[in-house]
């Protein structure tokens, strides 16, 4: 999903000879605990254009071209959704799955805006400000994250189970060590001064070994485009040019 965001921007920057963000915010995907939120989070998403005012009741909902609530109502078809699995959740035929998912998402619509979904940190992983100061009173520690939606124990598991490079994404100060670390042995290994490096030089090869450096730093450790940028002392820009660059090659 970033790749295509930052690849449609770019796109779209050329054609109409503009510069800057396309898009208000960045995408940000989070890993949740399905058993407890799916069926929410799903309600959630597709309740977003009647919370926005984009559409005024249910029956313009279900045919709105620009969210998968059409699509699982049978209105508008997208081979990419995978509407039967969603649908699987709410009945074992197609009719009563329909009619079972159109009735459960009526209901969501007087919740309005769910800070417990959509928050960061504890409200997002305990589901809610009761319950985080339900925690604080009872001088009870939990582990959270705020990529993670679900209890402590799903975190811990989670993280437990993650591979390095999304462990990575988890980390505080080791994680950025690492990186700094990373680029002065790239910095050593091409003979480049990586003081220079980070102070946006061009000269001779550094412009070659930045964007190296770029590429691992976003692609093997999960670092978001803004960090990389810091760590190579050019802009933010500058890292989603030769992402795009290096994914065309």
């Amino acid at each position: 999903m970033q790749r295509f965001l930052i690849g449609y921007a770019i796109t779209y920057n050329r054609r109409h000879r503009r510069y800057g963000h396309l898009f208000q915010n960045r995408y940000k995907s989070i890993v949740c605990d399905e058993d407890s939120y799916f069926r929410e989070l799903v309600r959630y998403i597709h309740l977003n254009p009647l919370r926005a005012k984009l559409v005024k009741d249910m029956s313009q909902l279900d045919s709105y071209s620009w969210c998968g609530h059409s699509v699982l109502m049978g209105r508008i078809k997208h081979d990419w959704q995978d509407r039967d699995y969603v649908l699987s959740w709410f009945g074992e035929k197609e009719g009563q799955a329909k009619k079972g998912y159109r009735q459960y998402v009526k209901a969501g619509i007087d919740q309005g805006r769910r800070p417990e979904l959509v928050g960061g940190g504890l409200i997002r992983s305990l589901g809610g400000w009761s319950e985080v100061l339900s925690l604080r009173r009872n001088k009870e520690r939990v582990l959270t994250d705020e990529r993670i939606l679900g209890s402590g124990d799903f975190v811990e598991r989670i993280l437990r189970e993650a591979d390095e490079t999304l462990k990575y994404q988890f980390r505080g100060d080791e994680s950025r060590q690492e990186v700094v670390e990373f680029v002065e042995q790239v910095c050593k290994k091409e003979n480049i001064n990586s003081r220079e490096l980070r102070m946006g030089s061009r000269r001779g090869r550094i412009c070659q070994v930045r964007s190296q450096i770029a590429y691992q730093l976003v692609e093997d450790y999960g670092l978001p485009l803004a960090q990389a940028a810091r760590q190579l002392g050019v802009s933010t820009s500058a890292i989603s040019k030769t992402i795009t660059r290096r994914m065309k090659e």
